[in-house]
Order: C-alpha cells, then structure tokens, then sequence
C-alpha cells in the first residue's frame, strides 16, 4: 500500500469525521483503503458495487470536500471497486470509476455506432438488414407483463435496472426459470423501457445460439475484431438462454472479455437462463463467478390469483368478455405456465369465433379436454368439494360459507386436508376456492385433520376410506 496515499487519505478521514455521524463514519468510511496517489489523484478501494454506489449517492459531496481541502483545488478522486475478491489461484478483480462517473456521452456511443456500421462485421446477421436493430419486440412491455408472488422480485429489480441501466447494483442481472415462464417477456420490457427513454442508448437483444454463430462466422470469415468491436460499443446487452454457452469454450472466452468491458465501462448486461448460476453445468468458473456479481432472480410458476389476472389482462387487449365462472376454471385447470395458459385462451377465442358462439364454461371444457389429457378423469378442487359434501351430506355451498356448524367445519377441514395433498395450489388458491379465506386458513385446516387422525380412530378410517378415490384419480 502506498504509504503517501494512506498519508493523504488519513487527512481526508479527519476532515470527514467533523462532518458525518459516528455510526456513518464506521459504516462507510473506515473500511475503505488508500490504493495510490497519482498526481492530484487518489485512488481508494471499495469492498462491493454497493458500497460505491452508496458512498456516491449520500456522501459525495462531503468527500469531495475532503479531497480538496487535503489535496488542493485539483485535487480528484477515483475508486477501485472490489467486483471479486478471488481465491488462492486468482488475484482479487477490481473496476475502476472516477467520482461522479456518468454514462458515456450521446456524441462518443453514436461515433462508435456508427464506427461499426461500417466495419467488416456483417450487421445483417443481426436483424435481416445492414442497420442497427435493437431486436426487441414491442410487444414486450411491463403493462402487459402480469406482476404476482411468483415473479415480484424479477420486475421490481427489471423496472429498477430499466430506470437506471448499468448504475445500479443489480448489474449483471440474471432472471432464470422454466419454459414458458415469461423470462423473455420480462427482460425485452426492460429493453425497451429503456430503448424507449429519456437517455440515447443502444439497447441490444440478442439470443445465446445467434451469439454463438456471430462469432463462428467472424471467425470463419476473419473478422473477430469487428465483432468484438460492435458488442464492446452496446449500452445494454441482453443475452437470453445463456446456458446455451455451455461446452462452447472460444465463444465463453470471447463473452468473458465483451462481459468484462461492458461491466467495467458501467453498460448494463441482462441474461436469462433455465437454471440459476449455482447449477448451469458447463459454463467455466470465471464465467459463473461474474454472473453473481449482480442479483438472480428467479420466475416461478404464475399462482391462482396471478393465472387469473393474466387471463383478465388477455382478454381485456382482445376486447372480449368471458364470465367470471370460465376464467377461474381455466386459472385452476392450466397451472403450468403463462404460455400455455395464453394458447388454452387463443384456442378459446378461435373456437367461439369460427363457430359464432359464446364463450362459456362448456365450450371452455370441451376445448380443454382436447388440450389437457383425462382433464375429468384429474383431482380437482371442485371435484374433492363435490366428494366431500356427497361423503358428509351437505352442499358444497356450505363448504364456502361462513357457518361455523361443527359438521361443517370438519366437512371444510378435509376438504382443504385433501386440496393440499392432491392438487398443486397453491394455500391461497385453496383458500380462494373455499368463500375467499386465507392462507393460515388452510394450515389450521391440514393440522386440525392430522391432529385429529391421531386420536380419533373412525375419523381416521373415515378420512383413508375417502382418500382411495383421489388417489386413483390422480395416476
């Protein structure tokens, strides 16, 4: 460590210190280092992204008070930012930004815009014409991206990367999950949020397997340069189904250094993927290593109340009304993914179109048993209602009241017991289809049955007895 640095930047402690709190000074001011002095410049380390951008937001200008009552009026400050701190093999990998660093400016990104549009590299591969495209889709927006449980985390962090690309902690920003799931919808929304803004940025989206045969076809026709040049001068690059890279090892060596450029120069890398980090096989370390630098955040199956909104939303930018009663048995039927549940609604639609008919629940039925295999021969809630009133002698009605009739009651309990045990919903899908009720509901609900299995032994019998028709329903 440079000792005149450690000289300098102990001044610049002292003069910070009359200015913040003490809890503040020990948070974020003693576990910096003094890196080096050139000139009039000091460099000092940050231990994270975060730390960085926290110091910028809340205490530069008391820093920059510092740095000019110690060093003078010429006096600058530039930070190394602890990205990975490496291991026995590596040295720790740093980044380094001037203080009040701002993205690069509209007249220098069109330059090398324009630069590779006249480079070697054929552009056209990107998008079928010789001009740059952004291949973003416009249907992609986040008003039509449905926010639920299963995906809340993903959109907030997208909408914040979308408000301030490349400045925020969440760079890389890696959303992963199953097919179908909406992973594209979501970062092409981000896209084009920001494709859409206020700032002048090249936003480029692009999939893994197109990425792979850009770079075999610069190799092939011995334009690599080129093609490390275009990807180096994008403001925003979002590569989709990244395991893809997987065994490819040139081409992860290639995205290695474009990751390390456009990460370092603050553009903002989005990446999609069908797994989290932790299990993508096939990827080098290094690789996996920066993917972790951001945040993950992962798209889980949409939950009843989420399916139902998507539906609503569907219908709604069609301009068609269904009765409440078939979306909530389409919602409960399709509990897959967002894409299926859209071409169960396209098939819907094209039927009651072609055949001049309304929409209902039996044409609703009909389509789906040609779509979902053996749909009646499934474990359904409302089929278990449906069991458990017949079993209890009740209504199903009863079931989704409000009584509090103690027949009733234990009819309610087990039927929400076998919901749990035989159907994927969610405890607040269950919850909905018995009169609204909440989650801890139907928790009380499944401890009350098993409490009362352990002592009550008709009970017991009662309950298995009418457990052996849902479990031949369910193979």
């Amino acid at each position: 460590m440079n000792s005149e640095a450690i000289a300098i930047w102990t001044e610049c402690l002292r003069v910070i210190e009359k200015h913040v709190n003490e809890q503040s000074f020990s948070t974020w001011f003693k576990p910096i280092q003094p890196a080096r002095i050139d000139g009039s410049v000091l460099t000092i380390q940050v231990p994270s992204q975060f730390f960085y951008e926290w110091l910028e937001d809340n205490y530069v200008d008391v820093l920059k008070l510092a740095i000019k009552t110690v060093i003078g009026a010429n006096g600058r400050l530039e930070y190394a930012v602890v990205v990975d701190k490496g291991n026995s093999n590596n040295q720790p990998y740093m980044v380094s930004y001037p203080q009040g660093v701002s993205n690069p400016a509209a007249k220098k990104k069109k330059e090398t815009l324009a630069a590779a549009a006249h480079s070697p590299f054929d552009l056209s591969s990107l998008d079928e014409q010789t001009t740059l495209q952004s291949n973003l889709s416009s249907s992609y927006t986040f008003n039509s991206f449905i926010e639920g449980d299963c995906n809340r985390l993903a959109r907030s962090a997208g909408f914040a990367v979308a408000n301030k690309p490349g400045i925020t902690s969440f760079n890389p920003l890696m959303v992963y999950g199953g097919v179908g799931l909406g992973k594209t919808h979501l970062v092409q929304a981000i896209g084009n949020e920001i494709k859409n803004g206020p700032e002048d940025k090249f936003v480029l989206y692009v999939s893994s397997e197109k990425f792979v045969n850009q770079f075999m076809d610069g190799i092939k026709d011995g334009n690599i340069k080129s093609f490390t040049n275009f990807y180096m001068q994008v403001d925003v690059l979002i590569i989709d189904d990244i395991q893809f890279l997987a065994g490819k090892g040139r081409t992860q060596e290639m995205f290695f250094h474009i990751f390390n450029h456009l990460h370092q120069n603050k553009r903002q890398i989005i990446m999609t993927s069908d797994c989290s980090p932790k299990d993508l096989m096939g990827l080098e370390e290094r690789l996996l290593s920066r993917f972790k630098w951001g945040l993950t955040a992962d798209l889980q199956m949409p939950d009843f109340e989420t399916r139902i909104a998507i539906i609503r939303k569907k219908m709604q930018s069609e301009g068609i009304h269904i009765p409440n009663n078939v979306i909530e048995y389409l919602a409960y039927t399709v509990d897959t993914n967002v894409r299926e549940l859209e071409g169960v609604l396209i098939s819907l639609i094209a039927h009651a179109s072609l055949n001049r008919v309304e929409i209902s629940l039996d044409l609703a039925k009909s389509i789906m048993k040609n779509i979902v295999k053996d749909i009646e021969t499934e474990v359904s809630i409302e089929y278990i209602q449906k069991s458990c009133a017949e079993f209890y002698g009740i209504k199903v009605e009863d079931l989704k009241a409000k009584t509090r009739k103690k027949e009733i009651v234990i009819a309610r309990q087990v039927a929400m017991y076998f919901s749990k045990e035989f159907t994927n919903h969610s405890l607040k899908s269950i919850g909905y289809h018995f009169g609204g009720r909440d989650h801890s509901t139907v928790i009380h609900a499944v401890q009350s049955v098993n409490d009362l299995m352990e002592t009550d032994t008709s009970f017991r019998n009662a309950v298995q007895e009418q457990k052996k028709q849902f479990k031949i329903r369910s193979y």
